[in-house]
């Protein structure tokens, strides 16, 4: 029974016995009668404030005191009347928890001399090295979005290896992220400006929404960034497209990201502005001009084509320029910092210098650096690896092991070339029908772009030809689950399967491979990585192979299958050690160290926004 209920049943029952004790006594006084029916609702109320605040306010003050101790206790008792005074309590607690591990792992690692980065680690950094100056990060995806189901509104994470890498940066540091608001009721959370306080639940960051038309979208995401630049830095053998319409929207939509930023920039001094991706090739140049004393970097989270390349694209002075205003371009590896030194040094008038990896243009110099991306590393402690049973139960299979591959479905991924290697696995080790299955957790992406349907279609069309081949009545070769996977639905299948197998025909760095790494903390498990990708430069003891070579592929899935523990936990315990030394929170400090050291510019008079 709810207490609404309960109350009215025990407030009926008081006045009830009241009237009855009057009558019993012949009490005739009006007055009296009153008296007594609020001494009996007095005495009501104080025993419902008894059993439903202050006894459950007790157990709460001695579960925070033994959850203060480290007694990981559960709260002892429902009280719905504190469900919210509960529920902060108990992220208050789990917040406690996270810090304590922290805080015993810190403590670990400088007994062992070592010096391992974490959040706090960083956000001490941050704060010697920023002196106070306010950080603003610029990223096309948010971090969050809110849309609606039915008729509640939930947040849900984006599929992005972006926010996967910088959302803990914000977390730890603090600052501002301005990104496009892409959720069905992201304009129902935010203020007059534009802004809600995130991660919901623990609000440590602002998010910054900017609200982009159909056309703009149509333009300058779907068109010049993803059908433009996107195929003309990823070496996959798919043709860019450029259009002049494309390139005013792109235009249009950096300027509109520009104004957005200079007014939250407003009033501050010397600000630093990390801005993330090639949708933004423009912005700081926008910024610089407007802002010369704020600090600028841009981070190119994609692979940079050699100049031959690159001189396919109608626009590439205007992008180089672009780039230029900013104080530090970052790479994931030195490969591309070159590409771009030579396409600059070939398209520019300016000067480069190969010793410092600088480019000095009239007068203001940017430094180019590689700066691999990584992730959150040491990761709290989290669920054990499920029963393998009980994880494929919910898909009606069965299977001795399984492999796993996390992608977006794009057409540098891979994918399609994945699934013939392992029906030609099949094909060579017939024994492993039954046993064997791959997963391929694959989130649609850009599915308003044509080929990125036609990508869809041909994935399907194969996974259902090579099961067509070899499946039973219990067991298939290939699980394609077609949809956006929560972070928390991805681990289960990491820490299950015997291998992670990740074929990018090209990646900037490829953040799976090290989120696999980082899940398998009982040091088994086997990582067959494409060799290029950023991330094959330091996980060294994956199984390396050539996305084209099919069988080459077979192969390494037979050797991974047939790998002794002693050789697995060898090559994981190497490629954890790695993950640990440059996880995302030294990324994060080295790239606003970098930032940093550069001479502040006294701020010059001119127009406050672009366009005036």
């Amino acid at each position: 029974m709810k207490i609404t209920a309960r109350l009215a049943l025990a407030l009926a029952a008081a006045i009830a016995g009241v009237l009855y004790l009057s009558s019993y006594l012949h009490v005739q006084s009006d007055g009296l009668r009153l008296s007594l029916m609020a001494l009996g609702l007095t005495g009501v109320s104080l025993w419902i404030i008894y059993w439903r605040v202050a006894r459950p306010l007790d157990r709460l003050t001695l579960w925070m005191r033994d959850i203060r101790a480290g007694d990981e206790a559960r709260f002892p008792v429902r009280a719905r009347a504190l469900e919210t005074l509960v529920a902060e309590a108990s992220r208050l607690a789990q917040s406690l928890g996270e810090a304590r591990a922290v805080a015993e792992q810190e403590a670990r690692l400088r007994h062992r001399a070592d010096a391992v980065w974490t959040a706090e680690r960083l956000k001490e950094h941050v704060r010697r090295q920023l002196e106070g100056r306010p950080m603003f990060l610029v990223a096309n995806r948010e971090p969050y979005e809110h849309c609606r189901k039915g008729k509640a509104i939930e947040v849900r994470t984006p599929a992005s290896g972006l926010v996967t890498g910088l959302e803990p940066i914000l977390r730890a540091c603090g600052g501002t992220w301005i990104a496009h608001g892409s959720g069905d009721a992201d304009w129902d959370v935010v203020d007059a400006r534009g802004k809600v306080k995130v991660p919901p639940h623990d609000p440590q960051y602002t998010l910054k929404r900017v609200w982009l038309s159909e056309d703009e979208m149509d333009g300058y995401y779907y068109g010049f960034s993803n059908e433009g630049l996107w195929p003309l830095c990823h070496i996959a053998h798919t043709r860019p497209l450029f259009q002049s319409e494309d390139w005013a929207r792109y235009k249009a939509v950096n300027e509109k990201f520009a104004q957005a930023l200079l007014q939250e920039m407003a009033g501050t001094q010397e600000p630093c502005v990390l801005i993330q991706d090639y949708h933004f090739a423009l912005l700081p140049r926008l910024i610089k001009t407007f802002r010369p004393d704020a600090r600028v970097a841009i981070f190119w989270h994609i692979p940079w084509p050699n100049p031959e390349a690159f001189d396919i694209c109608p626009w590439q002075t205007a992008i180089l320029d672009g780039m230029l205003g900013a104080d530090l371009i970052g790479f994931h590896i030195q490969f591309h910092c070159n590409n771009f030194l030579e396409t600059v040094d070939r398209t520019l008038e300016s000067q480069v210098d190969w010793e410092r990896f600088a480019v000095r243009r009239s007068s203001h110099a940017t430094l180019v650096k590689p700066l691999p991306i990584s992730i959150a590393f040491p990761t709290p402690q989290t669920a054990p690896a499920p029963a393998l049973e009980e994880l494929l139960k919910p898909l009606g299979l069965r299977a001795s092991a399984i492999g796993v591959g996390v992608d977006r479905i794009d057409y540098t991924k891979g994918i399609v070339e994945r699934f013939r290697a392992v029906e030609r696995f099949l094909e060579l080790h017939p024994e492993q029908k039954g046993e064997f299955s791959f997963v391929e957790l694959a989130a649609p992406s850009r599915t308003l772009i044509q080929r990125y349907q036609d990508l869809v279609a041909a994935v399907e069309q194969e996974a259902v030809r090579i099961n067509g081949r070899f499946q039973s009545k219990q067991w298939r070769p290939i699980v394609l689950l077609k949809r956006i996977h929560s972070h928390e639905q991805i681990e289960p299948f990491y820490k299950a399967a015997r291998l992670c197998f990740v074929t990018s025909l090209h990646d900037g760095m490829n953040l799976v491979s090290k989120e696999f790494v980082a899940a398998r903390d009982d040091e088994l498990g086997v990582l067959i990585l494409s060799r290029f990708t950023g991330a094959a430069r330091e996980l060294r003891d994956a199984l390396l192979i050539n996305p084209y070579d099919i069988e080459q592929m077979a192969e390494a899935l037979h050797q991974a299958l047939t790998m002794d523990e002693r050789e697995q936990a060898r090559r994981m315990a190497s490629m954890r050690r790695a993950l640990k030394d440059h996880n995302v929170y030294q990324w994060a400090g080295r790239l606003i160290e970098e930032l940093a050291k550069i001479p502040s510019v006294d701020a010059l008079t001119g127009p406050s926004e672009p366009g005036t």
